[in-house]
């Protein structure tokens, strides 16, 4: 095996960062497909934190080769501040370790304005973004008014396009939100600043994917949210605007989609989405309350308070079915130690009837009643665990429960923030 992706099957937030860490041991390259700085990895490493955000996890690993590929959209200026940020902590980063795809596209201020514009417009219905104008800058790409990082290079290209994209821009600035209009000569100057920076990094990360991958080196493919918030076939308009799926990998990384080996579906011991929409297993109240604190479970990129609830196997189904998801990395299994009884959605009841799908109408997955099958609780500290056997009676019943109903075995499971709190079932590379 030379390659494995790494998916979330729930709304983000599975703990990515910590197994995409974890595997990055053994790989050689670390591509990060989609999305943008409005994913967060949390990463913990002895006794320091690390926040991630567009820049791969694989980048704290020495003698590995990150990469940012074309699917990403990237804002250059919280990419240089992250960059500097981690090499101030000592992390080497410099153009021979990290490759950006000079296709990326750019994440502009005037993105972000009308990413917030938009959000807080009374008219407006709430989606619940991060308000990094990852969605408009998305919207630019498919309307091929994008502008990308290679276009950096050319004053005059960059000048040209700037010029076309704020003139829609200001209208809508104006005439529909209210909000002050933007100059294009000062976006020009501000692109322009960056490019010292920028350019040092930028290639052809498709050829170095594909070149990668004929030689036989290890790839791991870094995605970002999760199955539900893809843009296709998440609970829509509740999602993002990327595809956090294996069909991304190949178009985001470049990659041909045969060549893909194994794909490896992250999913917490729990549920928990930002944001709005839909949430059948959502628990309002004292359970809800005790998970989200035990599991520190706050936005890393805002620091918004998580929505909390049940396992639901449904929506993880739906994933490993959508995904080909060969195996599952448990997360967080750790936070649910000192609950009586623990809970998973089997099925859902609709209209009286039932159900064991995700319904594609977010007004059918908000009225769909989760059905419950139980294990009984543990407790204790089961962050030494190494094996199976070191955990709880308990806690081994509630993994077997997960397999049974998801369909899919796990081949790791994480008892703990740390590197070395996880207990590995099958090993990759």
């Amino acid at each position: 095996m030379t390659n494995v992706a790494i998916i979330g099957t729930q709304w983000g937030d599975e703990g990515k960062g910590k197994v995409v860490d974890l595997l990055s041991e053994k790989a050689d390259y670390i591509v990060r497909f989609q999305g943008g700085n409005n994913a967060g990895h949390t990463l913990v490493i002895g006794d320091q934190s690390y926040a991630l955000h567009t820049v791969p996890s694989g980048v704290l690993r020495p003698g590995k080769i990150s990469v940012i590929a074309s699917g990403v959209v990237v804002d250059p200026e919280d990419l240089i501040a992250e960059i500097k940020g981690l090499t101030e902590r000592g992390v080497d980063i410099n153009p021979s370790n990290l490759k950006i795809s000079e296709k990326a596209h750019m994440i502009m201020p005037y993105h972000r304005l009308l990413d917030a514009a938009r959000e807080n417009s009374v008219n407006g219905r709430k989606i619940g973004t991060t308000g990094r104008g990852i969605g408009p800058a998305y919207e630019d790409k498919a309307a091929r008014t994008g502008l990308r990082l290679g276009d950096l290079r050319s004053e005059e290209l960059l000048a040209t396009r700037i010029d076309l994209a704020i003139r829609e821009k200001n209208c809508l600035f104006q005439e529909l939100y209210g909000v002050p209009t933007l100059k294009a000569d000062d976006l020009w100057k501000r692109a322009l600043s960056l490019r010292p920076f920028i350019l040092p990094f930028l290639t052809n990360t498709a050829r170095i994917v594909q070149e990668a991958h004929a030689k036989g080196q290890k790839i791991l493919f870094e995605g970002a949210q999760g199955v539900q918030l893809d843009v296709d076939h998440g609970t829509y308009p509740f999602v993002t605007s990327s595809n956090p799926t294996t069909g991304a990998v190949a178009m985001g990384a470049g990659l041909a989609p045969k060549c893909l080996e194994n794909v490896l579906g992250l999913v917490k011991a729990y549920t928990s989405r930002v944001g709005e929409g839909p949430f059948p297993t959502e628990l309002i109240g004292a359970t809800g309350d005790w998970i989200r604190d035990s599991g520190h479970e706050f936005g890393t990129t805002t620091g918004r308070p998580r929505r909390c609830g049940w396992l639901d196997a449904v929506v993880v189904k739906a994933a490993v079915d959508l995904c080909g998801v060969d195996h599952l990395a448990i997360t967080k299994l750790d936070v649910l130690s000192g609950l009586e009884e623990l809970k998973v959605a089997s099925h859902y009841e609709l209209d009286g009837e039932r159900i064991d799908f995700v319904p594609a109408d977010s007004a059918d997955l908000a009225r769909c009643q989760p059905v419950y099958a139980t294990a009984p609780g543990f407790t204790g500290d089961i962050t030494k665990a190494k094996k199976l056997e070191d955990l709880p009676k308990g806690a081994r019943e509630y993994l077997d429960l997960m397999e049974k109903l998801i369909g899919v075995p796990a081949a790791l499971v994480s008892v703990g923030p740390e590197r070395d709190e996880t207990i590995i079932l099958k090993s990759y590379f």
